[in-house]
């Protein structure tokens, strides 16, 4: 039997395939980022990506990981916003970005948190960082019974794996140089997801806009915060090996974005990148969902039945984010080898959808018949076989 193609009528349709939606984005946009990526965060959909794969020095954006680590602790209930933490020498000297932490004093994790997130201080890091990993954690109140640095970034890299971080590796809680500290923006824009789906309560701290601790006020370097509407987060970060690099992420008319660059050449272009890429985020792709499971597609021809069609329906639901450009081309099919012979059963998979796009390979969704069809009595069949012996064959059947 011969293939048969059904087109499928609706507005338009696109699929989402993660290097497909790349290069669709790529003929209408590029970045002066070296590293980019743009990600929707409800699908997990890469929406843009520019070296978005490969692991680099991250900078200060690494941080996000050593506070995904004490918001797990947080969470499981080892430690409490209102813990104390013992602040060592090895902290207190911590160069860089500072919080500014005074050497044999405590400080509540929330304070920390807020500290790293705002003034991005390393020294916070350190101070993070020694407690977690001490033998009797949150009981600290001489030095020597702090943890070390190197046992916290063990846990770091056994959280990576387990989240998921293929290509991240880490060598300390800072983010200051190390040829061992590399992230890629695909991690990084996973790992800002992770934190807002999984420690939520604690997100909203990301939003602050200046942070006092030793009687010096700092404020947050993320140029969203004040540039963008609906921004709410994220962690920037900069090192002379690593360029300027944001983790951005914006809530707006329903949809929530992620946009993560690098290797920018100075804290201006930054701004300008982090808020015209964040903008293009809303502005260039969209989200609709065209079926939903169990939906009713279109129909296939069914031979020798007592109903000369079956109607088809689909089992998953068919959602598409993509450029909004890029959508008039999509194309969709429903694909059977047909017509179908009686009896019918329902729930039988006898078709496909193909929804298919210029330039990339199609995409596939399996259709089942939503009902039975019977065969023809004797009677019909008689009929049927009168009919095709009486009709002349047409002009394209003469060879």
């Amino acid at each position: 039997m011969p293939a048969r193609f059904a087109s499928v009528i609706f507005s338009v349709l696109f699929f989402s395939w993660l290097n497909g939606q790349a290069s669709a984005a790529e003929q209408f946009f590029s970045t002066r980022a070296a590293h980019a990526i743009i990600m929707d965060y409800e699908t997990s959909t890469v929406l843009y990506d520019k070296n978005a794969y490969a692991p680099i020095p991250p900078a200060s954006m690494s941080k996000l990981m050593t506070l995904a680590v004490v918001f797990d602790y947080l969470k499981r209930g080892e430690i409490t916003l209102d813990t104390e933490f013992y602040v060592s020498k090895k902290a207190w000297r911590t160069g860089g970005s500072k919080m500014f932490v005074l050497v044999d004093s405590t400080i509540k994790v929330r304070d920390l948190l807020k500290g790293i997130i705002v003034a991005s201080g390393n020294d916070a890091c350190i101070v993070v960082a020694e407690n977690i990993s001490a033998p009797r954690i949150g009981q600290v109140s001489i030095e020597t019974e702090l943890g070390s640095e190197a046992k916290f970034v063990t846990i770091m890299n056994s959280k990576a794996r387990e989240w998921g971080l293929a290509n991240s590796t880490f060598a300390n809680p800072t983010g200051l140089p190390d040829p061992e500290q590399l992230m890629s923006m695909y991690d990084l824009a996973m790992l800002a997801s992770h934190i807002i789906t999984t420690y939520s309560d604690y997100y909203p701290l990301f939003g602050l806009q200046e942070f006092t601790w030793s009687k010096i006020t700092q404020n947050n370097r993320n140029p969203l915060l004040a540039g963008f509407d609906g921004a709410d987060g994220m962690k920037t970060g900069h090192t002379e090996d690593a360029g300027f690099g944001v983790v951005g992420t914006a809530f707006l008319d329903g949809k929530r974005r992620i946009v993560v660059l690098a290797g920018l050449e100075s804290q201006n272009s930054r701004a300008r990148e982090a808020n015209r890429m964040m903008g293009l985020a809303f502005s260039e792709f969209d989200s609709r969902t065209f079926f939903m499971s169990g939906d009713w597609v279109g129909e296939a021809e069914v031979f020798m039945g007592r109903e000369g069609t079956v109607p088809l329906k689909i089992k998953s639901d068919v959602r598409f984010t993509t450029h909004r450009r890029a959508l008039a081309g999509a194309k969709a099919h429903i694909v059977y080898q047909g017509p179908l012979k009686a009896p019918i059963r329902a729930e039988q998979q006898v078709a496909l959808l193909r929804v298919e796009l210029p330039g990339e390979p199609a995409q596939e969704y399996p259709l089942y018949t939503m009902e039975n069809v019977n065969g023809m009595g004797f009677f019909g069949k008689l009929s049927v076989g009168l009919q095709a012996l009486l009709t002349p064959p047409s002009a394209t059947d003469i060879q």
